[in-house]
């Protein structure tokens, strides 16, 4: 599977930028990024469509996208997954509708991960790892047990939440296989410049640990 080559930079969408704005900077950031997630809650299935539409008409391709939750929608628009949380649909059912999409799930412990590994999932995010804005008053589970997670799910596991540039190494010394970002990306005062940084620490930690890019 092809996630599990390298080292992986997600970047999943704010819920708090208009659909102009998300494929505009989506369009700026997509050649440093591994799969940009549309998490847009409020968005109607006719929204979600054109907004697939128009990311790939400003040429990026359906590989990199993935949309949460809605896995009829990701099936139909041919994009590479659909990511799932604790409301969605039953990731072996997915799996089973949907047999060529991706499947990522959304978990927050090591209960949820054996029941996610279990239930077919391709890949999982897993966090939040850091104390981050997006989740205020939630305290992170840390870097002890997100390596509990890597070392115990057969799976590939990327890291979300709080996640600095500065804080790659640690990740990535755990064995995860990548880390997601939000608001560091998308709500950034340059964006650009914000996805370069992650994407230089990335690569620069590979690197270090000797796998190939």
């Amino acid at each position: 599977m092809e996630i599990e080559n390298r080292r992986r930079l997600h970047v999943i969408s704010t819920g708090q930028q208009s659909r102009e704005v998300l494929v505009e900077i989506s369009k700026t950031i997509h050649p440093y990024i591994d799969m940009l997630h549309i998490r847009e809650k409020t968005w109607t299935a006719a929204e979600l469509i054109e907004t697939v539409d128009e990311l790939t008409a400003a040429g990026i391709p359906l590989r990199k996208l993935c949309i949460n939750d809605r896995a009829d929608i990701a099936w139909m628009k041919h994009v590479r997954g659909v990511q799932l949380s604790h409301h969605s649909a039953p990731v072996a059912l997915v799996k089973e509708r949907f047999p060529t999409l991706k499947v990522g799930s959304s978990v927050h412990s090591m209960q949820e991960a054996l029941w996610a590994c279990d239930e077919g999932a391709d890949f999982l995010l897993y966090g939040n790892i850091y104390e981050t804005t997006s989740k205020p008053g939630k305290q992170g589970t840390g870097i002890v047990n997100l390596e509990d997670i890597v070392l115990n799910i057969p799976l590939p596991i990327i890291a979300i939440g709080g996640i600095t540039p500065g804080r790659v190494e640690d990740i990535l010394r755990t064995g995860a296989k990548g880390i997601a970002v939000l608001s560091g990306i998308f709500l950034s005062e340059d964006p650009l410049e914000a996805v370069r940084a992650y994407y230089m620490a990335i690569h620069k930690e590979v690197k270090q640990l000797g796998e190939t890019i």
